[in-house]
Formats: structure tokens, C-alpha cells, sequence
């Protein structure tokens, strides 16, 4: 039983619900202002969706409880191991979910470590995902699975980690103690609850089938979460029936016979015109035949297949050569397979059965994107239908350079399909650290500003909403090394991050003042300490630290307006006055920065001085109350009394 499919997907870390390639799929589309946009439901939005169906179809494997009672206190890690198919990563899922005092999403963590410290806060929960692992990457993975626990133990943090499947042996003994072994839950329980969650109604004894019974026993829990997939979508078809029983048998027959009937059919339709357009019509199936024509053509092309059998006239009409085929055309011309998941089984068997020519397969996808017959969402259905063949044959890489051609040309012309390809890898269960990965590379390097922007997107849209250190770390690198459009959405999309993110904030203030102050860093830092878009109360020591950089680099003209700012925000009663001792921090140590910030603040409040613009607005007595405030903080780390009043500034000398 296979049972992969495109049509719908989803993701990773703490949203995936073990049930498989299932990707929720949007759209991709060239905004007004050049920038990509998804369309349909927020990301975030779906991976709510997404996590409160696991909720409903998660059935706890043998020995779950061990793990549950093993995670409760502060400060856990629980390293999950058992075979694979038994739902270990939904498992892992809801462990973390029903972790108690839960207050920020769970994050899933990159098997190696990123650059910057590993920082944790009490009752973060975080998801390592092991099981892809390899022998001769172990070693390294669980070097830095110790280094995680480390720093999740000290810092009352969470963490589960799921183990490869078959390396126990490999297992440091000080890690031993946290290992608990799942065992496989009940399968008939796991299709019931994932029939329910698709409102299909059954019977307890439609489930006592003896095809049933063999796939409760040995199929992986992934793929009985498909099988009710496709009993849903039998029905929604109607055209297998009208009872629970007729569409289980069209379903299992979808899930475990095709693969048989589709090497067959290949055995009888030995010509390479035949099986391209097999291919083709099986890879933009929904589409108008046309486009699968072309799409054969294309395909023989890049394979540089001669014509065989007769040609032009004398070939057989297109609708005689589809039916040849068992292939219909529905009364719009679209490409229909009678059997349901057939175009599924095709797309699987030449990818598995002819390793030698996927190279030949990407290039081919590459150009099929062009087919005048595909609509946009044709275009989005093909390139989905690619991205999980290759992934399933372990080939994320062509993905990866499908990305890098389409963002080749400048005219922007396959920016949303480059974008929608990449975002499919990222979601993907087994692949999504893979092409993180390939996201931190790509932004670190030398890049088309086309693939640049669409970093961008995917960095903001995908990558933010479960992993949004990481997202920022890229978007950091693209904004400090390139210029233009690209460097401005990539400032704005890491800004935005930024905002509303206290971790995300303190490290983006750390690293850019580890940097020296040019090439775009300080403009990043002015932006990033603006109180106006600010979305949380900043980190003190940070925003002191950022400040301090501020003082001791640039200009009092730079950065003063910045400061007014602040104070405005201060007396509207906003603020924290945790503000005030922070900035003063900032200039401790140095009376000439001291002295200029002290000099910013009288422009502000005194009488008599140039009121700062935004002040103009601020009752006199609020201003008064705020300077105040500030010169007590100034007397206070001078040393000084607190009967210093403020109102002797003008006759100290710090006039501006």
C-alpha cells in the first residue's frame, strides 16, 4: 500500500498528523507590487487546521503513556524509538501539544546546529526529528541531540526526539535512560477515527473485511490515514457507489492493486509515443488533453526519442490514442482516469521503475510549466505531482534545481511556480530540514535577484510560522547581502518577524551588533529599535545594548529622532519606564554619549528649547513628567542627589 497523493498536503514539526504526504496546498500569485502572495488561508491559519485534527485522529500508541508521564516535568527529554509506520512523529506531535503550561508553538529543531547559541525559555517545547538519519550521520546528530538536551535541561524547556528506526545499538548509554519504546496502536481504531474526521459513516462491521484486517496488521499508520482519504473522496466522486462498502473496496483497490495493473499496461504499450503520453496525461491529469499531447511531445523531445509508428495522418486521433490508454475526456475535454488513484500509480511506477531517466523527468517538468493548454492551477498541480515523486524516490536535490532554473530568468515569469515547488519541500515530512537547509545556503551565497525575493516569501509565509529563528537568520543574510527590491522585501519581511517576536528580536539585535555598523546593518538597527511598529515590549538588555551601539557609532542627528520617539511613546503611557533605564544603561561608562542623550531629551521637554516634532502634540506637563524621570535616572547613575533637579540642566551647561 502506497498511498501517496497530491492533492492535498501537509507539513512537519508540530503540525503533521502522521498521516502522510497530506500538503495544504495554495496557491501562489504575482502581487501589484511584485512580491509573491498565497492565496487562500494564512499558513499559520492552516497549521492550526492542521494540529486540531491530529487532536481528533490521534489514536496513542502501546506505551505512550510512559512517554507522557516521562515529559511532564520541567526540563524533559524523551527520545522516542520503534519501528517505523507506527505513527512515531504524530506521537511525538501530541506529546508536545498536550505538554503542560504550554505557551509558545512548538518548534522543530535542524538536526545540526545553526549559527548563534541555542536558547531556550521555561516551557518551550521543541520536536527533533532523527528518523531519516543515516548511519554515518548519526555520529554528528547525536552529538548535537546532546548539546540540545543540555540546553533544554538547564533552561525548563521540553523536548521529544524521534530516533532512526534500527540505530539503537548506536545509542550513547547516557542517552538510554531517556529512550521509550512505542509499540504499534490498533489500526482498525486508526481508520475509524480518520473516517469520522471525513464525515464518512460506516458501520463497525463494514470494517471486518479481510483486506481490512491485513492492512490493520502491517500497514504503516500513515497510509490508513490515506485509505480513509480515499474512501472520502470515492464518495465525494460519486461515481463508485453510494455505500460505505462500495467505496472502502474502490479505495483499497486504489491503495494496494494499481501498482500490478500499471506495469501491465506498460508490458502491452511498449512504444515511447505510448508511454509519454501515459506519462504526460498522468501528470496533468484534470487538464485539457491537449496540454498532456504537448506535454508528450515535450517529453520525447528531452529524451530525443525518434517518432515511432505511423505519423501525422495516419497516427491514430487523439481521443483513439487516449482510450488505447484507458485514459477519458470528460464533456470539458479534461484528462479523466476511470479508476480512482490511477494517474497516482502511473506518476509512482515510472519514477520507481526507471531511476536512469529522472534527471530526464526534471528537465521535462521544467519545460512542461510553459504548456500554453495549463491554467496557473495546472501549472501548481503538475509541479506538486513532480515534488512528491521526487522526494518519494529520494531525490529532494531535483527540486532544488528546478527552484534554481525557473529564478534564472529575470522577467519573473516561473517566480510563483518556483515558489510553490520550494514551499512543498519545506512541508515536507521527511525532507523540511533538507531544504531549510538549502534555504540558508542558498541565502548566504550568490544569487539571482529572483531567487532572492522568493527566499523572501518562503521565509515569511512558510518557514515563519513554525520555525521563525531560522526564518530570520535567512532573512538577516538576505537583507545584509544584497541591494535594491530585493534587500528592501527581505528588510521588511525580517522587521516584521522581528516586531512581533521577543526571541527573534533579542537574537537579531546580538547579531547585528556583533557586526560592524555598514553596509545596511545600521539602518537595520535604527529600524529595528523604532517603538512605532513595535508589536511587543523589546528585551531590556538587548534594547540597551542596541542602543548602546547606537550612541557610540552613529551621529546624535541619526539617532535622535528615533529617541523622541521613544519618549512620545513613553508619555502616552505605553512603555514601560524600564525604558528610560535602559537608555541610560546604554551610555553608562561614557559621559560624551551620556551627555548627548541628556542633551536629545532636553530638546524634547525643556522650555525654551525646539520641541521635537512629535512632542508638539504631548501636554507640557506629560513632557515635563518624562524628562524628569530621566534626569532622576541620569542623577542616580552619577551618583549624584536626587534633590539635582532636572530644571538646573539649562544652567549646567547642556543646552544643545
Amino acid at each position: 500500500m502506497t498511498g501517496n497523493r497530491t492533492r492535498v498536503s501537509d507539513p512537519q514539526a508540530g503540525v503533521h498528523t502522521g498521516s502522510g504526504n497530506q500538503i495544504n496546498f495554495v496557491t501562489w500569485m504575482l502581487g501589484a507590487n511584485e512580491h509573491l502572495l498565497r492565496a487562500g488561508t494564512a499558513r499559520l491559519t492552516l497549521v492550526r487546521e492542521q494540529r486540531r485534527r491530529l487532536v481528533g485522529c490521534f489514536v496513542p500508541p502501546r506505551h505512550y503513556g510512559r512517554a507522557v508521564e516521562r515529559l511532564e516535568p520541567r526540563g524533559s527529554v524523551v527520545l522516542l524509538d520503534g519501528p517505523p509506520g507506527l505513527g512515531r512523529r504524530a506521537a511525538a506531535t501530541m506529546l508536545l501539544e498536550e505538554a503542560p503550561a504550554a505557551v509558545r508553538p512548538v518548534e522543530e529543531l535542524p538536526p545540526t546546529g545553526e549559527e548563534g547559541p541555542f536558547e531556550v525559555s521555561a516551557d518551550d517545547r521543541y520536536l527533533l526529528d532523527l528518523s531519516s538519519v543515516t548511519d554515518g550521520e548519526y555520529r554528528a546528530a547525536e552529538r548535537t541531540l546532546v548539546q540540545y538536551r543540555s540546553v533544554v535541561e538547564q533552561g525548563d524547556a521540553r523536548m521529544v526526539v524521534i530516533l532512526p528506526a534500527g540505530l539503537g545499538w548506536m545509542l550513547h548509554e547516557d542517552l538510554s535512560s531517556l529512550v521509550v519504546t512505542l509499540g504499534r496502536p490498533r489500526g482498525r481504531h486508526v481508520l475509524g477515527r480518520h473516517l469520522r474526521a471525513w464525515n464518512v459513516p460506516f458501520d463497525a462491521g463494514d470494517l471486518d473485511t479481510e483486506e481490512l484486517r491485513h492492512l490493520f496488521d502491517s500497514a504503516p499508520m500513515r497510509e490508513l490515514a490515506r485509505l480513509a482519504e480515499l474512501v472520502a473522496e470515492a464518495r465525494d466522486s460519486q461515481r463508485y457507489g453510494s455505500t460505505f462498502l462500495t467505496w472502502c473496496a474502490e479505495a483499497v483497490a486504489a491503495a494496494t492493486n494499481w501498482s500490478d495493473d500499471v506495469a501491465r499496461q506498460l508490458r502491452n504499450h511498449r512504444g515511447a509515443h505510448e508511454r509519454a503520453l501515459l506519462l504526460a496525461a498522468a501528470m496533468v491529469s484534470g487538464a485539457p488533453a491537449e496540454a498532456a499531447l504537448k506535454g508528450a511531445q515535450l517529453l520525447l523531445d528531452v529524451l530525443r526519442h525518434e517518432p515511432d509508428g505511423p505519423i501525422g495522418l495516419a497516427r491514430a486521433d487523439l481521443g483513439e490514442q487516449l482510450m488505447d490508454l484507458g485514459i477519458e475526456r470528460n464533456d470539458d475535454g479534461q484528462i479523466v482516469f476511470a479508476r480512482l488513484e490511477y494517474d497516482s500509480a502511473v506518476r509512482r511506477h515510472f519514477w520507481t521503475n526507471f531511476p536512469d531517466l529522472r534527471l530526464a523527468f526534471r528537465d521535462w517538468v521544467a519545460r512542461c510549466v510553459d504548456i500554453p493548454d495549463l491554467t496557473a492551477d495546472g501549472r501548481m498541480k503538475l509541479i506538486a505531482r513532480f515534488a512528491e515523486q521526487a522526494m518519494a524516490t529520494g531525490c529532494p536535490g531535483h527540486v532544488c534545481s528546478l527552484v534554481e532554473a525557473w529564478t534564472r530568468q529575470q522577467d519573473g515569469r516561473f517566480r510563483a511556480e518556483a515558489a510553490a515547488v520550494l514551499e512543498l519541500g519545506l512541508s515536507h515530512e521527511r525532507y523540511g530540514s533538507y531544504f531549510r537547509s538549502r534555504v540558508y545556503y542558498w541565502a548566504i551565497g550568490r544569487i539571482s535577484s529572483e531567487l532572492a525575493h522568493v527566499l523572501t516569501d518562503v521565509c515569511r509565509q512558510v518557514i515563519a510560522a513554525t520555525h521563525p529563528e531560522q526564518a530570520a537568520v535567512r532573512l538577516r543574510h538576505l537583507t545584509l547581502r544584497h541591494t535594491g527590491k530585493e534587500r528592501d522585501a527581505a528588510r521588511t519581511a525580517l522587521l516584521e518577524l522581528a516586531r512581533a517576536d521577543r526571541r527573534v528580536f533579542r537574537r537579531l539585535t546580538d547579531r547585528i551588533i556583533s557586526l560592524p555598523l555598514a553596509d545596511g546593518a545600521d539602518e537595520l538597527l535604527l529600524d529595528l529599535l523604532d517603538p512605532v511598529p513595535l508589536r511587543i515590549a523589546p528585551p531590556y538588555k538587548e534594547f540597551a545594548l542596541g542602543w548602546r551601539a547606537l550612541l557610540m557609532t552613529r551621529t546624535a542627528a541619526e539617532w535622535t529622532p528615533l529617541l523622541h520617539r521613544w519618549l512620545d511613546a513613553l508619555s502616552r503611557g505605553t512603555l514601560d519606564h524600564r525604558i528610560v533605564g535602559s537608555l541610560i544603561v546604554a551610555a553608562a561608562g561614557d559621559y560624551g554619549a551620556l551627555n548627548r542623550l541628556y542633551v536629545a531629551v532636553c530638546q524634547w521637554w525643556l522650555p525654551g528649547l525646539p520641541t521635537a516634532p512629535g512632542a508638539a502634540h504631548i501636554p507640557p506637563e506629560t513632557r515635563q513628567r518624562v524628562g524628569e524621570l530621566f534626569c532622576r535616572e541620569v542623577d542616580v547613575l552619577l551618583g549624584m542627589s536626587a534633590a539635582h533637579s532636572a530644571a538646573e540642566a539649562p544652567e549646567r551647561g547642556e543646552r544643545p
